[in-house]
């Protein structure tokens, strides 16, 4: 059963259609993606109707909740890339290593970020640019959120190694679960329950404990390509600088989006909460167009990688064209959607009608979606470079949005122009990805360009 599996995935993987094969792999994603974006603009809205105070005390902490994605990120966007060049390079006994030891790593990384965070949990919402006002809700917030810190390391983990291995649709299914069910906890325990900031932080902690189960059951069962056990787990050197030579492109990524957040609630906080709160709406708001930019990434990521260790020169060409030209012209249809529709949303999210708040939302999702082609088309450079192996230039693309571009134009920019310079510090920042950007795609043509001449120089050899 399991070699049948195995054989199907792999036949998928080097012969299925690129124009049909990145799709299957990038819609499930997507949808999970947009699912977990979706809840998170739900739990934005019913926190909404508590007031500006609690609306400001979630933007806190996503923050947190960003700190302990980085995590599971560094494990799990390395295994899934070193896991699909395993088996593109039919090393399955391998990959199960991988897979085993690495998830085991995440659980106890989780457990530690659980038990650190609760012991400094006020100075860790200081840290993350609590105001006075809003300070003991993002107690109350973080305080079931840290629960489920070892889940959440391991939902990405299973998340992305079933990818790596094709499949997809139930990497969706486990997390898009646990994001539908958290849109019916969300009302119900700060209503019925009547526990306000803290109701929306327990939804949180038990969808992500639901979906790590879900994702969980197919390794149980034995119905996957990779198969886990602790029997398998073996640490090597070889594996950690595999897995945290791609992971760490993640990892920084993840963790320069946390100074960059916490930079920018500690600005916004110095304004004013209203401003705090505009934040908060705005970047939930912009994270429905980033899901499916990263969603569409992921799905291609598996692909590029599966086909560059086979070797199939010509499917790595294909599949980078494609989803270069199918991840600008997505991005543009979203970014017109978003201007003309900017108003109308943070209005939504704006139950006390608070004017600083609308005006300030309004723009920032304005300029974010005027660059968004150029985010779109560095997301597909970066996963290229991730999906290879290719670390170094990973990481430098990784970096750069919300990194060495975002974060001095966030410390420089609002000192001239204010709340309004603050709106326009992720558009910028966009701008200048562009830089290291252009180069890093001329080279990935050209390592393709050399793969092709490598492959015809095999077959004339033959």
């Amino acid at each position: 059963m399991r070699t049948q599996t195995s054989n199907k995935k792999a036949d998928q993987m080097l012969n299925q259609s690129i124009r049909t094969l990145i799709p299957v792999m990038a819609v499930p994603t997507i949808v999970a993606q947009l699912i977990t974006t979706v809840y998170n603009l739900v739990d934005t809205y019913f926190v909404s109707t508590l007031g500006t105070y609690a609306t400001a005390a979630v933007g806190v902490n996503s923050s947190l909740e960003r700190a302990i994605t980085m995590t599971g990120s560094l494990i799990g966007a390395g295994a899934c890339s070193y896991i699909a060049r395993l088996l593109g390079g039919k090393r399955k006994e391998d990959a199960d290593r991988v897979l085993s030891t690495f998830l085991f790593i995440g659980l106890g990384l989780g457990c530690i970020l659980l038990v650190l965070g609760q012991c400094f949990s006020t100075p860790l919402v200081n840290l993350l640019g609590a105001t006075d006002d809003c300070r003991e809700l993002s107690i109350q917030y973080a305080f079931y959120v840290l629960f489920a810190a070892p889940f959440m390391v391991g939902q990405l983990v299973l998340n992305m190694c079933l990818r790596s291995e094709g499949s997809a649709v139930y990497s969706m299914v486990g997390i898009g679960f646990g994001g539908v069910l958290n849109c019916f906890l969300d009302p119900l325990f700060i209503y019925v329950f009547d526990m306000g900031v803290g109701g929306a932080s327990l939804a949180t902690a038990i969808s992500k404990f639901v979906s790590f189960v879900i994702l969980l059951i197919p390794y149980l069962r034995k119905s996957t390509t990779v198969d886990l056990s602790i029997r398998h787990c073996k640490w090597n050197a070889t594996d950690t600088r595999e897995v945290l030579s791609i992971g760490s492109a993640s990892f920084f990524r993840s963790g320069l989006g946390v100074v960059a957040s916490i930079l920018l609630n500690n600005v916004a906080g110095s304004i004013s909460t209203a401003a705090l709160a505009a934040f908060s709406v705005a970047n939930r708001v912009m994270q429905f167009p980033f899901a499916i930019i990263l969603g569409f990434g992921q799905g291609y990521q598996p692909v590029v990688g599966y086909n560059w260790s086979a070797k199939k020169a010509k499917r790595v060409r294909e599949s980078f064209s494609f989803a270069t030209m199918v991840s600008i012209v997505g991005a543009i249809v979203m970014a017109v959607i978003l201007v003309f529709a900017a108003q109308p949303i943070v209005r939504l999210f704006n139950s006390q009608a608070d004017a600083s708040v609308l005006e300030i939302g309004v723009l920032c999702i304005r300029l974010e979606s005027i660059v968004l082609p150029i985010h779109a088309w560095i997301s597909i450079i970066n996963m290229f470079y991730a999906g290879i192996g290719k670390a170094r230039y990973a990481m430098l693309l990784s970096t750069a949005r919300q990194g060495y571009c975002y974060i001095p134009v966030v410390l420089i920019i609002p000192m001239i122009f204010g709340v309004y310079g603050l709106a326009a510090c992720q558009a910028i920042a966009d701008l200048l990805t562009l830089i290291p950007g252009i180069p890093l795609a001329i080279r990935a043509y050209r390592l393709i360009g050399q793969m092709e001449q490598e492959a015809l120089a095999e077959q004339s050899a033959g």
